[in-house]
């Protein structure tokens, strides 16, 4: 038996779902290491991004090109407006207690998933790429958007990497992640900092959705699996971490494409909940989380 293409195809499987899942993840973390608060709600958002960018499309009718760019400007957008009002109607009035964030979160979660039901139905939809090709790989053609995906997805993760260490937003950011009192203290409007970082981290998990839209139907259930696999990645990379979230992404998202190809998803699952445990046991912190 020939395994080379079997490897590489699980390999780029793997890389795909790695990208998008980095992408997913990187918004709770960016949350949870700016306010301090674990968004049960952030998967919704996922499907949410995933659900609008069908709606999108299909204001474009035939134009396929015109869907898929209406789908990745527009549903983002939707999303992080979605998020503002949340944390202003909600997250705000709590005070961002880390306990009273949790239920509300979860709160979130119902009532986005049964708006979307009661808004767009329970069929799943789907979107066409904006790049429907295949490349020549030595033992199989692969799929040209897959690869677009990747390439976004990069993109994506060295901006939001450079906005939040290389820009003054960013040095905003981390001085009310280390310090809130002190932050508010000098001027900086906290309030305005974390419905700015909630939307990002909405808007992210919002943009992976609609990625993989024209790869995978979109349905108003969808944010369940997203939601927990960006756990994973958060737990084991270290809450707040961004080295840590994007290696963990890649390992987990890579070693679940190889593992599904060649045994079962199922498989995959339960050797990332393992994983989680053993972090949990011997670094609880994460791989690259720091002590308090």
């Amino acid at each position: 038996m020939n395994l080379g293409p079997h490897l590489l195809l699980a390999f780029l499987e793997g890389t795909v779902s790695a990208f998008v899942l980095a992408l997913t993840a990187l918004g709770l973390s960016l949350v949870f290491g700016v306010m301090r608060i674990v968004n049960v709600a952030h998967g919704t958002f996922f499907m949410l991004g995933a659900v609008l960018a069908a709606a999108c499309a299909s204001l474009a009718g035939d134009h396929t090109s015109l869907g898929f760019l209406l789908a990745i400007i527009g549903s983002p957008l939707i999303v992080g407006l979605v998020a503002v009002l949340a944390d202003r109607l909600v997250l705000r009035r709590l005070n961002y207690q880390p306990e009273a964030t949790i239920v509300a979160t979860i709160g979130l979660l119902y009532i986005i998933e049964q708006v979307t039901l009661m808004t767009f139905g329970p069929d799943a939809r789907s979107v066409a790429p904006l790049f429907n090709f295949r490349i020549q790989l030595p033992w199989f053609g692969y799929s040209g958007y897959k690869l677009i995906v990747m390439l976004i997805s990069a993109l994506l993760l060295i901006a939001t990497w450079y906005g939040i260490t290389r820009t003054r937003l960013g040095l905003i950011m981390r001085a009310t992640q280390f310090d809130r009192e002190t932050a508010t203290a000098f001027g900086i409007p906290v309030d305005r900092v974390y419905a700015a970082v909630f939307a990002l981290g909405a808007m992210l998990a919002a943009i992976a959705g609609v990625l993989v839209v024209p790869i995978r139907q979109a349905h108003y259930l969808m944010g369940l699996d997203p939601l927990l696999q960006s756990f994973i990645v958060v737990i084991i990379g270290g809450l707040g971490s961004l080295r840590g979230t994007l290696l963990a992404a890649f390992i987990i998202g890579i070693s679940d494409g190889m593992i599904s190809v060649f045994f079962s998803p199922t498989l995959a699952k339960i050797l990332a909940t393992l994983l989680v445990a053993l972090v949990l046991v011997w670094r609880p912190g994460g791989l690259f989380g720091s002590k308090a």
